[in-house]
């Protein structure tokens, strides 16, 4: 048990206990009455459950008692029955036993179930406040195994913490009352010592899998990482003939998950065999002492049976204690990973009572702005520009040199290091993250839609769009008359990521659905750049006239798509090098008139 790695005991025990005070309130929800009532109900049944259970072997041994009666004695009576009578109570108690138990079961169910959603959504909404520099850094694969185990070990938890751990506690302890009234001191203490050596090899050995289960996880969570990394770039591992070399890495990942589960395996048979010893000890220690009574007169046959019944009836929930106490250990490792998910905190947020945006023209200012991903990496400097309301202004420049980056400002998936980035002369660090998104609308180089309806990806821009005005917005868009020639029209399904549809498709449906949130301010990302010329120009009359009437931002590496721009905005470095409209910089023979060559001998050796 020396071969993995040790890890901090005491900080894994503050982390259980986090995790634990995070589901507690659960178990008793803060205004849902209803959820008191049940839980109330169930704890009911649960401790009747019990109370039959314990009397259930008197019932037994009465009914052994009345069939052996000793030499020359009237057989026993119990409560006024005979052996038929006690067998139909012994009968009548255990079915009673099962039907509280079951009770309980039905009466928590929605209780805990409502939990789960309530955590799911939490997770969820969490995930979708987090900055885009989480996201940036996330692994989808590994991030939906974190939140499927962790809900799940949730629901376990919530489950056991009620329902095995407080039944179990309740039963060893009318037990060993039992123990020390009917029979005397020496049952009580061999029945203690059985248990507390029965907990404590449970505990121990559980410890160490626990090592063995995170070390699995880890490896589960790897493999599923690079299953779902290899399935999202499908065409890539087909271009380069990587179908094997794929197959090859999800192996390796899968071996070191082999490996681990192995461990776990041999180290759950150790720790069954070591229980089932310990548990059988006991059990036969206290049926000779049970058994030497009956032959010195001082126990009966009955007294005999029902030391066995309890001895029996215990062994049953302290095998189960052995898989709860492991089945907990394991939902914690899960859901401590949920939990730190959780509690990541986000880098944008809104400032307590911050007001929604109010737009009056639209007009957007980069006041100094200085930004940048790594402080020792500034990405742009003294940035300052003005748009006017209306205004079409297009930001060029080499790749790196910040374009992309304005645009996550002015959305405010990052906030400013430096400086002030203003709509309408406020500051959008002053009011509300959805007041500020719903007033723009982005179109990006590559959108990606999701794997449902061309209505449902168009309706997406506006909840509750009626089917008029997302033909409207398809129209504006100009891909109404190609979505109605399609056999299932607006119904038709577009494909994991939209692969169903071609890239100029798959933009002018973006399109539509930003033309159909209606929104004051208009950001085109690269929007045109992975179309070819043909598609483009078709793609740039659609963003022409969904820039009517807003103000746009559009952010291009082509200089052909942007000569019509109000003014163009030439950045260099994160510094403003030379800005005015298309024929002002060509006369002017700077940065922008060398780009503006380059393209065009390009576009003619093309």
């Amino acid at each position: 048990m020396t071969d993995l790695p040790d890890f901090d005991a005491a900080a894994e025990r503050r982390g259980n206990l986090r995790t634990i005070r995070r589901v507690a309130p659960y178990l008793w929800p803060d205004g849902q009455d209803w959820a008191k009532r049940r839980v109330v109900a169930a704890i009911a049944a649960l401790i009747l459950a019990k109370l039959v259970t314990v009397a259930t072997p008197f019932a037994y041994g009465a009914a052994v008692d009345a069939l052996v009666p000793e030499d020359g004695a009237e057989p026993a009576v119990w409560l006024g029955l005979g052996a038929i009578g006690l067998t139909v109570v012994y009968g009548l108690a255990r079915l009673m036993s099962v039907g509280f138990q079951q009770l309980r079961d039905g009466v928590f169910a929605r209780v805990a179930q409502r939990a789960l959603r309530r955590l799911a959504r939490e997770t969820f909404e969490h995930i979708h406040a987090l900055s885009l520099r989480y996201h940036v850094a996330r692994r989808t694969g590994g991030l939906s195994r974190v939140i499927e185990r962790g809900v799940k070990g949730v629901e376990f938890l919530l489950r056991f913490m009620l329902f095995s751990i407080i039944p179990l506690i309740v039963e060893l302890s009318l037990v060993a009352i039992v123990f020390a009234v009917k029979f005397d001191w020496r049952y009580l203490v061999a029945v203690v010592v059985t248990i507390a050596i029965y907990v404590w090899f449970t505990f121990k050995v559980t410890e160490w899998r626990v090592k063995i289960r995170k070390k699995m996880v880890a490896e589960d969570t790897d493999a599923n990482q690079k299953a779902i990394d290899s399935l999202l770039n499908y065409e890539t591992v087909k271009y380069f003939g990587a179908e094997a070399r794929e197959a090859d890495r999800y192996d390796r990942a899968m071996a070191g998950y082999e490996e681990a589960a192995v461990k776990t395996s041999i180290s759950l048979a150790m720790l069954n065999a070591g229980q089932a010893a310990i548990i059988t000890t006991g059990l036969v220690v206290v049926m000779v002492m049970a058994a030497a009574g009956v032959q010195s007169g001082a126990l009966t046959v009955g007294d005999f049976v029902i030391v066995n019944a309890f001895m029996v009836q215990i062994t049953m929930p302290l095998n189960f204690l052995g898989t709860v106490y492991r089945e907990i250990r394991q939902a914690l490792v899960d859901m401590g990973e949920m939990f730190d998910l959780l509690e990541q905190p986000a880098e944008v947020v809104d400032k307590p009572g911050a007001p929604a945006l109010r737009i009056d023209g639209a007009a957007i200012r980069f006041d100094h702005v200085d930004f940048g991903y790594e402080p020792a990496r500034p990405i742009l400097r003294n940035f300052d520009l003005a748009v006017g309301p209306g205004q079409r202004v297009a930001i060029v420049g080499p790749t790196g040199a910040g374009k992309s980056t304005i645009g996550r400002l002015l959305f405010r998936f990052y906030d400013v290091t430096g400086g002030a980035l203003r709509i309408d002369g406020q500051d959008v660090r002053d009011v509300t993250q959805t007041s500020l998104h719903d007033a723009i609308g982005v179109v990006p180089q590559d959108t990606v839609l999701f794997n449902d309806t061309i209505r449902y990806n168009i309706g997406y821009g506006r909840t509750g769009a009626t089917q008029a005005e997302i033909e409207a917005a398809a129209r504006g868009a100009r891909i109404h008359d190609f979505i109605a020639a399609l056999p299932d029209g607006y119904d038709s399904m577009v494909g994991e990521r939209g692969l169903k549809l071609s890239g100029g498709e798959k933009q002018r449906v973006g399109i539509a659905r930003t033309l159909l949130k209606d929104p004051p301010i208009l950001l085109l990302d690269e929007a045109t750049s992975a179309l070819d010329s043909h598609t483009e120009a078709e793609i740039q009359d659609s963003l022409r006239s969904a820039g009517q009437g807003r103000t746009v931002i559009t952010i291009a590496h082509r200089l052909s798509t942007v000569v019509d721009s109000d003014r163009i905005v030439v950045l260099e470095a994160g510094r403003i090098a030379e800005q005015g409209s298309h024929a002002a910089l060509i006369a002017r023979g700077g940065r922008y008139a060398a780009m503006w060559a380059r393209q065009q001998a390009e576009d003619q050796a093309a």
